[in-house]
């Protein structure tokens, strides 16, 4: 009941964005705002000449490569960090440092490095969402509830044991929001570093459509992305983030779908 009575508000949020579209679509310009009919028309345009395929191929493996440097290595030294102070004191100015550049800035010194083509995307994505996952994973280390694991090493518990029944657990609380997070920032910067950098992808779309002042192509373009990005969330993250944390649903199950999204990274915390 109450989950066919979220999916009913959500759809009615959808169509009241939808009719504040058509409204500002009639008292403009197309080349301003085109309604949603002429977006919808130039999006199954891009699907039917096969550009949507091809454009969303290249900037997924450009995005989920990016993200995966980001989540490894972003992931290990936030481990490292939250174990050990030392590492976190070491760490922590770099990462800040990463965090205050603006993205614009890494797509020009990326040009400068790497050309035009895949690299310079890849990397802006990489260093953009590290310090992201970086926050989680130090947080969710951090937070571990110290007595529990003080009992499990007074009873001996094996390491391999500890790390995946009590460590792991706690930092998948964590770590998930902040690559949910992440994700959605790495699709947007990536679609930057595409318009500016290379000649294929969602973002060489979008250079294209703006040329030719072609509005609605350009939002079509937008919603590829944002399709793009739920369908990843939706049909991956999620996915894995139930059979990776299976007393979520035990949680849910018994009325304590309250906490059940996880614990948001404290990105103040140093």
């Amino acid at each position: 009941m109450k989950w066919g009575r979220a999916r009913w508000v959500s759809s009615l949020g959808l169509l009241l964005f939808l009719l504040l579209w058509q409204w500002g679509a009639s008292l403009y310009n197309p080349i301003i705002l085109p309604s949603p009919r002429e977006t919808l028309a130039a999006l199954l345009h891009l699907v039917a000449t096969g550009q949507v395929t091809e454009a969303a191929a290249a900037t997924a493996i450009r995005t989920l490569g990016g993200f995966a440097i980001a989540c490894l290595a972003g992931g290990s030294l936030g481990v490292a960090a939250g174990l050990q102070p030392v590492v976190r004191r070491l760490v922590w100015p770099v990462v800040t440092v990463l965090q205050g550049m603006p993205p614009i800035a890494w797509i020009v010194l990326a040009l400068i490095w790497f050309g035009t083509g895949s690299g310079t995307p890849i990397f802006t994505v990489a260093v953009a969402t590290l310090p992201i996952v970086f926050v989680g994973a130090v947080e969710g280390v951090r937070t571990a509830d110290r007595s529990l694991l003080e009992m499990a090493r007074s009873f001996q518990t094996p390491p391999g044991m500890l790390f995946w029944d009590l460590y792991l657990p706690h930092l998948l609380s964590y770590l998930f929001p902040a690559v949910v997070a992440g994700l959605a920032v790495a699709w947007k910067v990536a679609v930057m570093a595409e318009l500016l950098a290379t000649d294929t992808g969602i973002g060489a779309g979008l250079a294209a459509a703006r040329v030719n002042l072609d509005t609605a192509r350009a939002l079509a373009w937008v919603a590829v992305v944002v399709g793009l990005l739920f369908a990843f969330e939706y049909a991956v993250l999620h996915p894995l983030k139930r059979r990776l944390e299976p007393w979520r649903q035990t949680e849910l199950a018994a009325g304590g779908g309250a906490g059940s999204a996880g614990a948001q990274p404290d990105v103040g915390r140093t």
